[in-house]
């Protein structure tokens, strides 16, 4: 098994997966050769600059 090189490029595939859901945490960190605690310190530094995508008004209406 041959460890994944950290790249720029890696880290944003994997951030942008998980900002929208598309991969789960330990897959993101394996995508780009973190361990589970970095990614999620790098990722918590992404959603500090990146605004959420969706209306929280409009998801939630209708629900009870």
């Amino acid at each position: 098994m041959s460890k994944v090189k950290t790249t720029p490029e890696n880290v944003r595939e994997a951030h942008e997966a998980l900002f929208n859901s598309q991969m789960n945490l330990p897959a993101a960190a394996a995508h780009c050769g973190m361990t589970h605690k970095e990614m999620k310190m790098t990722f918590w530094e992404y959603l500090k600059y990146h605004p959420p995508t969706y209306n929280y008004e409009t998801t939630t209406r209708g629900q009870s």
